[in-house]
């Protein structure tokens, strides 16, 4: 007799099995696969965070971080001067610095696109209110930018694709020719608008010296 009911085969069965065992092989192996990008992803998260903190702990201590970029950086002159190349990358990290050093002794708002009874000013007089100056590349972030321009060239000289032939004293003298002309603008710039680019620190006044004479009344 036909009941109505639909009995599957043996050879459909173990279809349907082998389809199971797939998809949670492949289940398995993308939950491998995220899992391994989250350690790595973890990893590096880890390393900025440390990175950061001491990035944070060094910001007081500006001597010390000074002292170590310039130790850096003539350790870097003297591996350029025993290998006797790469004299290119060298160009380009002086461009980098005299870029970092205009933007530091600039304000962080030219006078030159304000009017005159527009924005912030910077005193001109003793008796102005004191205003400090403010960068448009603070101490911290042109020491840490510095400092990297510093280690990518040093890296850069491991890499004989970085070593291009060029005549180095044109190099130098172009190097010179474009400071003396970048400060001297600079200069003009400081003298025209009439400001500094350091705070000595506010002005302070000292009163009269209390003799310790008393009047009757």
């Amino acid at each position: 007799m036909y009941s109505g009911l639909y009995y599957p085969s043996c050879h459909q069965l173990e279809s349907s099995r082998n389809g199971r065992i797939r998809m949670s092989e492949g289940d398995s192996v993308g939950e491998s696969i995220h899992g391994k990008s989250s350690v790595v992803a973890a990893f590096f998260t880890r390393i900025g965070q440390v990175y950061q903190s001491w990035l944070d702990k060094s910001t007081p201590f500006y001597a010390v971080r000074w002292a170590s970029t310039l130790l850096l950086t003539a350790v870097y002159m003297i591996r350029v001067y025993i290998l006797q190349g790469w004299y290119i990358v060298t160009y380009a990290l002086g461009i980098y610095h005299l870029n970092l050093f205009i933007a530091f002794l600039s304000p962080k708002v030219d006078p030159s696109l304000l009017d005159e009874d527009e924005g912030p000013s910077l005193p001109t007089k003793q008796n102005e209110e004191f205003r400090p100056f403010i960068r448009r590349l603070p101490e911290f972030k042109f020491w840490h930018s510095a400092t990297k321009g510093i280690v990518i060239a040093m890296i850069c000289t491991f890499f004989e694709a970085f070593n291009v032939p060029v005549f180095w004293p044109i190099l130098v003298m172009y190097f010179i020719m474009l400071f003396c002309i970048t400060m001297k603008r600079q200069i003009k710039h400081m003298v025209k608008y009439r400001y500094l680019p350091f705070t000595h620190g506010k002005r302070t006044y000292k009163g009269k010296d209390d003799t310790g004479k008393t009047f009757a009344s």
